[in-house]
């Protein structure tokens, strides 16, 4: 018995069969730079179908396996994904888990993902409609690459609440922040500790360390707000995740910025006005962020209950 009593009560750390696949997807996606083949080597492996009557698994899988991809910075419309999944028939949901589908889920006219997707899906309020282009797509760029789109949309058929979908996205998008903040704390600290000024790695220097040091705190903080908000949408019900995912995600959101401008600064804005691995993670960073955290009611849920 832990002199903790939330530990004793919320174990925050993976099952081994949650490791594994995690490690599994970092693995794949560390070896695998081609976008097209690494969506359908993710179908393959399972991962799009997660949290499906199909696929098996839960939200605490689909925060394992995001995790990992936020870390290898992996691109494709990841959240919408497993939002959409938890809404559409069984058709377009086989679609979607095979990758042979592209899903933009939102509320238009601007959707992520629009520009190439095959199925929509319209969140209005606390709805969502299976829905279809009611004109052209008008592509939008993005500075991640991201084909977003805008787009009017058509309602084609009720698929009820959304509350289910919007707390299986928070958390996916929460995760994949997560994963991606605490890569680039690691290779900036790695950073610190190889360049030398002044005849001293910069990492000794308390203007670069403890900054960081505050930024880790910050990622782990979400990390463990993440996994707790995926327990209680695996064990708790909507009513009772709703707010840890909308928390989760704002918190990971802040994290992930926080852990952008200090990769940023570190580095002397090298790693972000280069092409390569810190600069494509920390455009990924600032695209998703700029994502809305959620629904309003999800928001105001998440302010409610800290009596905002």
């Amino acid at each position: 018995m832990s002199e903790d009593p939330i530990a004793d009560h919320l174990d925050l750390h993976y099952s081994d069969e949650q490791e594994a696949l995690g490690e599994s997807v970092r693995g794949f996606a560390a070896r695998e730079t081609d976008p097209a083949l690494l969506w359908k080597g993710l179908a393959g492996l399972g991962v799009l179908g997660l949290a499906t009557p199909e696929g098996g698994g839960g939200v605490l899988e689909i925060a394992a396996a995001t995790e990992a991809l936020g870390g290898a910075g992996a691109p494709g419309p990841i959240a919408g994904t497993f939002m959409a999944t938890q809404l559409v028939g069984d058709v377009d949901r086989g679609r979607l888990a095979s990758g042979d589908a592209i899903a933009s889920v939102g509320t238009p006219p601007l959707l992520p993902w629009a520009a190439v997707a095959d199925v929509f899906v319209e969140l209005a309020g606390d709805d969502a409609w299976l829905a279809r282009p009611a004109g052209q797509v008008e592509p939008v760029d993005t500075m991640a690459g991201e084909p977003w789109g805008r787009v009017a949309l058509e309602r084609v058929e009720p698929l009820g609440s959304a509350r289910r979908a919007v707390i299986v996205g928070d958390v996916a998008v929460a995760a994949y922040l997560v994963g991606a903040a605490s890569h680039l704390v690691a290779v900036t600290a790695q950073w610190l500790a190889d360049r030398v000024q002044f005849g001293r790695p910069i990492g000794e220097f308390q203007s670069l360390s403890h900054p960081l040091a505050d930024v880790r705190i910050r990622v782990t903080a979400a990390r463990s707000l993440t996994r707790s908000a995926a327990h209680a949408a695996d064990t708790g019900g909507d009513t009772a995740a709703a707010s840890p995912a909308a928390t989760a995600r704002l918190s990971a959101t802040r994290a992930a910025l926080d852990a952008t401008y200090r990769a940023h600064q570190s580095f002397g804005a090298l790693g972000f006005t280069i092409e390569g691995p810190v600069a494509q993670l920390g455009q990924r960073i600032r695209q998703i962020s700029l994502h809305p955290p959620g629904p309003r009611a999800a928001r105001e849920a998440a302010l409610a209950a800290h009596g905002l």
